[in-house]
């Protein structure tokens, strides 16, 4: 195909692990790999499991991380401001 830029079957599979196991974004690996996403959206598709379901783990494990992101903040900013008040 002309035009599109193609990925090695190695790539494909790297793409597919990377959102169903690591929750990335879809439009980010599309960017880094040059292609649409539209493109990965038809990988996951044809990957044999329900690229919805796959694609919603992947947003609630990006969600999880950021939720544990700010309740690490906010345990670290409660301890200093605790060392604060002690006489």
């Amino acid at each position: 195909m002309k035009g599109i830029p193609l990925l090695t079957p190695e790539q494909r599979q790297d793409v597919i692990n990377r959102v169903k196991e690591k929750g990335e974004k879809v439009s980010d690996l599309a960017k880094e790999y040059g292609i649409h996403s539209k493109i990965i959206y038809g990988y996951l598709s044809r990957s044999g499991q329900n690229s919805n379901a796959v694609l919603e783990l992947a947003r609630l494990r990006r969600e999880k991380e950021a939720l544990l992101k700010i309740i690490g903040e906010l345990v670290a900013e409660q301890r200093i401001l605790k060392k604060q008040r002690l006489p």
